[in-house]
């Protein structure tokens, strides 16, 4: 009985899932990749502790304004994957022109959101060596909103239509040139004058503006091979689909917005802790941050196969797409829960030899460790329900327990209690928790809704 179940549920779909998947994990581990080389190089200059909080603290608020934009785009995977799994190339391609006039009209609020951030750190009384570097660091960053908004558009429409493979090229690829650019801009190689910790910002420009042309090169390659009519799709915009994308994309913007806007917060409210503990949980988020790469490859591969099995009129295919990507991401989060038991002082001498910052850091990895399986389910689970076009659910989970529950705990347990940065990342741990225990109900309630409409449709044909 359990191996024809695990047949049926699993078996089946495990091969399709997995070549999806694979590039899409490998793609993510390079995004975060260039954010752990910029960590590494400018921590190897000298004040470790200053220059690694200084990046730390200017990319989470960054990311606080930005992820919204790239949230939006995640509206495109519904709308593509059902296009595709229809056979509609044609509306797909809408998705894609119509997405990218909307990252047209929002890269300039952005970066204006952006700016906004350097009163916030003055009032907050950042530690002044941390602040001197962060806010020139910031603005350097700020300059790749707009081809970040355009490489998730053609991000997304690719492997809505199972093209992930030109989406990690273009990552990996581009980590070359965020190292190189790095080495040069922060150390003055070939030619360049060293700019210090700001020289790693417009490394990272560079990097995003390569990608976004990376993959508007391959779609029209691909369109001039295969003649799937993307030249010669509508060019003006079509504002239906805009509101489509907004509709969809807003709920999933608004929990990715809120979920590193926490991360953010926490960021800032160490800060005032010193520059050790802001360092060590920098290295801490980096290092979590990385292993949760590989759930939101299989949540992306997740979302886009749910949708396709629904956009086909496939309701088992979809169920099963949702339990194998949640069955990959668990037992990958396992494996990384019992490396932060085991070994966390030597993942973190890879960012440091400060064996203060290894002690602090190491004592956070140990808390990560509890909260890993449960990150797993609720990225896993949140891709396979954006897929059966349900964005709003995770949006209402996560922001109501990370800032509800989870931060207002952490603050208490870090400054009331005394626990210093293990305390906040605690009160974080638990919202985790209940996010991942939650969503996986939720996704059983809506893959069972899949069941039902299968039975409803079979009764009808046996009718008929």
């Amino acid at each position: 009985m359990l191996k024809r179940l695990f047949s049926h549920y699993i078996a089946e779909e495990a091969r399709p899932m997995m070549r999806l998947a694979a590039p899409l994990v490998l793609a993510e581990l390079g995004w975060m990749s260039m954010v752990i080389v910029d960590t590494i190089m400018v921590g190897w200059q000298r004040g470790s502790a200053v220059a690694i909080a200084a990046v730390g603290l200017a990319g989470n608020l960054y990311y606080a304004i930005a992820i919204f934009g790239t949230g939006l785009m995640l509206g495109l995977d519904t709308l593509v994957s059902h296009s595709y799994g229809a056979g509609d190339l044609e509306d797909a391609h809408r998705s894609l022109v119509n997405g990218n006039y909307l990252s047209l009209a929002m890269a300039p609020a952005l970066m204006g959101l952006v700016r906004l951030w350097e009163p916030v750190l003055r009032l907050l009384k950042v530690q002044p060596a941390v602040l001197e570097q962060a806010i020139p660091y910031l603005h350097a960053v700020n300059w790749s909103t707009a081809p970040l908004l355009f490489f998730f558009v053609f991000r997304r429409y690719l492997q809505g239509i199972n093209l992930a493979k030109p989406v990690m090229f273009s990552i990996l690829s581009a980590n070359a040139i965020n190292v190189v650019g790095n080495w040069a801009l922060i150390y003055g190689h070939f030619g360049f004058h060293a700019l210090g910790t700001v020289g790693s910002g417009w490394a990272t420009c560079a990097s995003r503006a390569y990608m976004a042309a990376v993959l508007a090169a391959y779609c029209v390659y691909y369109d001039l091979r295969y003649k799937t009519g993307f030249l010669k799709a509508a060019r003006l915009p079509h504002y239906p689909r805009v509101r489509q994308i907004v509709r969809l994309g807003f709920p999933a913007a608004m929990q990715l917005g809120m979920e590193v806007a926490v991360f953010a917060v926490a960021t800032a409210l160490i800060a005032r802790l010193g520059a050790v503990p802001l360092a060590s949980y920098q290295i801490a988020l980096n290092t979590v941050s990385f292993t949760y790469m590989v759930p939101l490859g299989i949540s992306s591969a997740a979302a886009v196969r749910v949708g396709q099995g629904l956009g086909r009129s496939d309701p088992h295919g979809a169920s099963r797409a949702g339990w194998t990507a949640l069955a990959l991401g668990t037992a990958f989060m396992t494996c990384t829960a019992l490396a932060f038991w085991l070994v966390p002082r030597a993942i973190v001498r890879i960012y440091t030899p400060d064996p203060v910052v290894i002690r602090a850091a190491s004592a956070l990895l140990f808390v990560a460790a509890f909260f890993q399986l449960f990150d797993g389910f609720q990225t896993v689970a949140t891709g396979a329900l954006r897929g059966a076009g349900d964005t709003r659910t995770p949006m209402i989970c996560s922001v109501s327990l990370y800032w509800i529950i989870g931060l207002p705990l952490g603050a208490w347990l870090c400054f009331r209690r005394g626990w210093g940065a293990a305390g906040l990342w605690t009160g974080l741990c638990v919202a985790l928790i209940l996010i991942g225990s939650l969503l996986l109900y939720v996704w059983r309630r809506c893959e069972r809704n899949f069941a039902a409409r299968a039975a409803h449709a079979l009764s009808q044909r046996n009718a008929g």
